[in-house]
């Protein structure tokens, strides 16, 4: 009987979730697949520190290259991460003529179309469902059960760390730092946890479902990126008056011949979907304009969900195999020929409402000057909330503005934050009232 070999780039935590799926799962897979998946090579720099699933032993080697040029592997997953040398080892793989299964949205975000092009060349496939919210399948969603839908709109909760240091800081409360500390204690944050409380790794799976969504491709570095690390438990609580709750959101909007691609923190009403996922799941809310709104909220990463994510797409690329076809569906969901540059919406340009809070001297006539900035800006003022004298002499001016053009924005807050009444740089946070 034919069977689906694969070899395995990096035994870390995905690779041993892939490996412990395989192995207490193999029989249902194997009923579902028709035949076996075989595990016949895995590649690691360190083969000695304990993983928390044993690997054979006779398949392990330190050499990358013994995967990729043992002559049975049909199929390699690269599960190491970062540019180099994983993009690398992608392109020799399909020089092979070997199908890759990836999970690294680092390169994707960067070099999709690129590694694409080479697939395609090399008449192999490309699948990358674990490099974009975990277990949650919105890759294949995309590819295959919306593919007669227009894309409109994406909202997304895309990293883990940052929604379970959000949602602990607004129901049991503390300071960003404590709770950052508290997530890296439990091992939902790195010890460098840069990548997700700025933004960056929701930024990555953002570029990824821009080009699947809308067939567009768009410069990483146009993304418009803004982390949580300056949020307080003073914003979420005026959030909160307001009937708010702050999520660091992925947006992604068609607007013509432009794409809105932004990932920042964002006010969203607190009855909508998003807002009640909290901890370290991940959530997708989707409009077309066809099936209207719909929303994939599961678990955004570990060892198990992204484990599994991978082992779905090896073995759709064993079907393929033991049908002898490729590409049954686009790797990039559109066909390649017809996915086309688009440029990013400059954020200055984007119009929307704003949550802001002014660090003010308690005297008359404060807040006069503070609207008064404002509305010289055509900023219009939709409420205001102002607290008494606290332990010092600064008092905090809240207000929820109507919709406004963002460069006006910055431009009145720059005026504002040079009044010798301000004492610190005003807090902005966009507000999102309509998902669609």
């Amino acid at each position: 009987m034919k069977t689906v070999n694969i070899g395995l780039i990096g035994w870390g935590t995905v690779g041993s979730g892939v490996i412990k799926i395989l192995q207490e799962n193999g029989p249902m897979i194997e009923k579902r697949l028709g035949t076996k998946v075989i595990l016949k090579r895995i590649a690691d720099i360190d083969l000695e520190t304990e993983r928390a699933v044993t690997g054979d032993r006779d398949l392990l080697t330190t050499r990358a290259e013994e995967v990729i040029g043992d002559p049975d592997v049909g199929i390699v997953l690269e599960l190491i991460g970062g540019i180099e040398p994983a993009k690398s080892y992608i392109l020799e793989a399909f020089r092979r003529r070997k199908h890759v299964v990836t999970a690294n949205k680092a390169l994707l975000a960067v070099h999709l179309d690129e590694l694409c092009g080479v697939a395609q060349q090399c008449n192999v496939d490309l699948n990358f469902e674990a490099a974009v919210g975990g277990g949650i399948p919105i890759i294949r969603a995309l590819k295959e059960g919306f593919v007669a839908e227009r894309i409109e709109t994406i909202f997304g909760i895309l990293n883990g760390t940052s929604n379970y240091i959000l949602s602990t800081m607004s129901n049991e409360g503390g300071e960003f730092g404590a709770v950052l500390r508290e997530a890296q204690a439990k091992g939902y944050a790195e010890m460098d946890p840069r990548l997700d409380i700025d933004g960056i790794d929701a930024a990555h799976k953002l570029a990824i479902l821009i080009t699947l969504a809308f067939g567009a491709k768009v410069p990483f570095e146009d993304i418009f990126i803004e982390g949580i690390s300056e949020i307080t438990p003073l914003d979420i609580q005026f959030g909160r008056e307001f009937g708010y709750k702050i999520k660091l959101l992925a947006i992604a909007k068609a607007d013509g011949e432009t794409i809105e691609a932004r990932v920042h923190p964002t006010m969203l009403p607190a009855d909508h979907l998003l807002s009640t996922v909290d901890g370290v799941f991940n959530a997708i809310f989707l409009t077309g304009n066809a099936v209207g709104e719909t929303l994939f909220s599961g678990q955004g990463a570990g060892m198990m969900p992204t484990g599994s994510a991978v082992v779905s797409d090896l073995i759709e690329l064993g079907r393929n195999i033991l049908k002898g076809t490729r590409e049954r569906v686009p790797i990039l969901s559109f066909q390649h020929s017809h996915v086309r540059e688009m440029e990013v919406k400059d954020i200055e340009d984007i119009v929307r409402r704003y949550y802001m809070r002014f660090s003010a001297l308690d005297r008359p006539g404060v807040l006069s000057k503070i609207s008064g900035v404002l509305g010289k800006n055509e900023i219009s003022i939709a409420s205001v909330i102002q607290k008494g004298r606290g332990v010092s002499e600064a008092v905090p001016v809240v207000m929820m503005t109507h919709e406004a053009r963002e460069r006006n924005v910055r431009r009145a807050l720059r005026e504002i934050d040079e009044m010798d009444v301000i004492l610190d740089k005003t807090m902005l946070i966009r507000v999102e009232d309509e998902l669609s």
